[in-house]
């Protein structure tokens, strides 16, 4: 009895001390996460002087129909989708690089960080000067090389705006993915690699069955994370085109934000975030189930 007594008042003394940091996490995420989940469900608009009722289902039945909201969907899932890959790809091709024993690595190390220290607001300007039409760097440097003629406005361009996006947040998102994958790669035992070495293995084949396979976790683990995150981006391609031109960069978070904060439709603007946390939810299912089932093979 004495035994259970002292177990009970050691959880007690857990959960207070797992207080001070519970407790902004529920006031500043949670709290307002299911606030928000319980807006999708209600009919609330700014300015409107009638109380708030709730409607039930009747915000995903018109969301069913609307052909902007899943236009910007798939604007988002392209988006997410050319931003992980290509992230990923040249992250890895970086960490492969930064692992070597190259003279100044600490100098490219740090270099590789430089994105990571900055604001997604100053990245959006940044980018903003660099694709100018009439003075940025991009369209002075492609005149010298004579490979245009008449400056290119990248990101009011229909069929170019997208790509020039997607080309700024695989270059912000970078760093992350590169340390990340750079930690995986010094924790892949070197002996491995000496062994198939010395039985006659080349570059690729090393790295195909030494290297690969050790850092295959961190990839899951990165890839998914970053799939998220991009999905929901927001600050970066808001600064840059506020989802111009003509939408063709308009994610879904960005669309839900003008419902809300445009045009004041809050329950219709919440009931968006409630379908993207549901098709992000099924998406990593699908992938985590992959994932498990590869692990056990």
């Amino acid at each position: 009895m004495r035994e259970r007594r002292s177990a009970l008042g050691l959880d007690r003394d857990a959960w207070f001390l797992l207080l001070p940091a519970l407790l902004p996490i529920l006031v500043l995420s949670v709290g307002p996460l299911l606030y928000g989940l319980s807006l999708a469900f209600t009919d609330a608009q700014a300015g409107r002087t009638d109380p708030t009722r709730w409607i039930g289902v009747d915000n995903f039945a018109d969301l069913r129909y609307d052909t902007l909201f899943w236009d910007s969907f798939r604007i988002g899932l392209v988006w997410a989708v050319c931003v992980t890959a290509i992230q990923f790809a040249l992250a890895l091709g970086l960490a492969l690089l930064l692992d070597q024993n190259l003279r100044f690595r600490w100098l490219a190390r740090t270099l590789a960080l430089v994105p990571w220290a900055m604001p997604e607001v100053v990245i959006g300007i940044m980018w903003r000067l660099v694709y100018h039409q009439d003075a940025g760097v991009l369209n002075a440097t492609l005149r010298d090389l004579h490979l245009i003629t008449e400056n290119v406005n990248w990101l009011a361009d229909l069929s170019l705006a997208l790509p020039a996006v997607i080309a700024v947040g695989v270059w912000a998102g970078m760093p992350q993915t590169t340390v990340v994958l750079l930690a995986g790669l010094q924790n892949v035992p070197r002996d491995l690699h000496e062994a198939a070495a010395l039985d006659g293995a080349g570059v690729w084949r090393r790295f195909r069955a030494v290297t690969w396979p050790a850092l295959r976790p961190v990839v899951f683990s990165i890839t998914a994370l970053n799939f998220i995150w991009n999905f929901n981006s927001f600050g970066l391609v808001y600064v840059l085109t506020q989802g111009g031109p003509g939408g063709e960069t308009r994610l879904p978070s960005l669309f839900a934000y003008e419902e809300a904060f445009r045009y004041g439709q809050f329950g219709y603007a919440a009931a968006m975030g409630l379908v993207m946390i549901a098709v992000v939810a099924v998406l990593l299912t699908v992938f985590l189930r992959n994932r498990l089932t590869e692990v056990d093979r």
